[in-house]
């Protein structure tokens, strides 16, 4: 699944995650497999409770108590070449990978600060952690940064949290996590509650900064405007599976999971001839009791005996285009040309 000739900058491997509760365990994730290039942009969609947060913390080493990696590696690579699985970090080590090797910027920046502190207080106390006690060298790297994501460096780090509007938190987060240079940044709905202005600011702060810096970046959302806006392959989650992965321009028109193709119905289109928004059926399924066989079959159009048996793996099914979908062939976005008739995929 690799896009780049380039070794990848992040490597998962068959990782599984599970949460221990009063209800019994839930699989958040499973089997969950991708590489990303060095100067590559995935997004990770899917509806609320798929596990793509869970996912992005994992890949942080920032999972809580209640969680357990079962299975897989979460596979580094440093710009010396050496590969660090993640999953075996700890302590100290783990420490200095977060935000010099790999950086996260969360939903709520205002829940990301401490409130009783300055800006640049923050700064200093984030590059302190790692080392940099140079308060000029930081001072020059904060604010390069800062003119970066379009924010006036001079008001931004005397100001407290809360004297900054959501868009200019969210902006300074991203500056922040870009301070030690880290490799791959990872944005957990970096838009979410955002005025549709700001979130366009937001974006062409994105696309600039991985011009300028070249950061490798994983994309969590559940907007596919904003992914097919900034990611260069998408990564669709159902019931903590990635069950299809593409390049960003093939899934969008040439969906190969029902899913995905559900997804894209679901969004009305800004341009073109009008068509029909429609809803996929039914619920998610809870990840405590997942059903047998694949577990979109008990929303699936084209679901047959042997879906509800028999979960299919990911497979490749065209260039750098995954599929786990036992009838992706028959999946198209264009409703004239469907025949759905189960009699026939039987």
């Amino acid at each position: 699944m690799r896009r780049s000739l380039n070794e990848p900058v992040l490597s998962v491997r068959d990782l599984v995650i599970q949460y221990e509760g009063a209800g019994g365990v839930v699989q958040a994730v499973r089997g969950v497999h991708f590489d990303l290039a060095p100067d590559e942009s995935l997004a990770v969609i899917g509806e609320s409770g798929c596990g793509k947060t869970t996912l992005g913390l994992a890949l942080m080493g920032l999972l809580p108590k209640s969680a357990r990696i079962v299975a897989g590696q979460i596979l580094y690579r440093t710009r010396d070449g050496r590969v660090t699985d993640v999953v075996r970090l700890s302590g100290r080590e783990l420490r200095d990978f977060r935000w010099k090797e790999c950086a996260m910027v969360f939903q709520g920046a205002l829940n990301a600060f401490n409130p009783v502190l300055k800006i640049w207080d923050q700064v200093l106390d984030t590059a302190g952690a790692h080392g940099l006690h140079d308060r000029t060298r930081v001072r020059e790297q904060c604010e390069r940064l800062l003119r970066l994501v379009q924010l006036d460096p001079g008001r931004v780090l005397q100001s407290y949290p809360h004297e900054l509007s959501g868009g200019m938190r969210q902006r300074v987060m991203i500056a922040l996590s870009l301070l030690l240079e880290p490799r791959l940044v990872i944005y957990d709905e970096p838009t979410t509650a955002l005025d549709i202005l700001t979130q366009r600011a937001i974006i062409e702060v994105l696309r600039s900064l991985r011009q300028e810096l070249g950061f490798a970046m994983v994309f969590i959302s559940h907007d596919l405007p904003l992914a097919a806006e900034l990611a260069d392959r998408v990564a669709t989650m159902y019931a903590g599976r990635i069950v299809e992965l593409a390049p960003v321009r093939d899934l969008f028109y040439r969906p190969r999971h029902p899913y995905t193709r559900g997804l894209l119905r679901a969004v009305p289109p800004v341009s073109g001839p009008l068509t029909t928004v429609a809803s996929i059926p039914g619920s998610p399924p809870s990840l405590a009791e997942l059903p047998p066989g694949c577990s979109f079959a008990p929303r699936c159009e084209l679901a047959t005996d042997r879906c509800r048996s028999d979960d299919p793996p990911l497979c490749m099914v065209g260039a750098d285009h995954w599929s786990a979908c036992h009838y992706w062939s028959a999946v198209s976005l264009d409703r004239r040309t469907e025949r759905l008739g189960g009699a026939s995929h039987a």
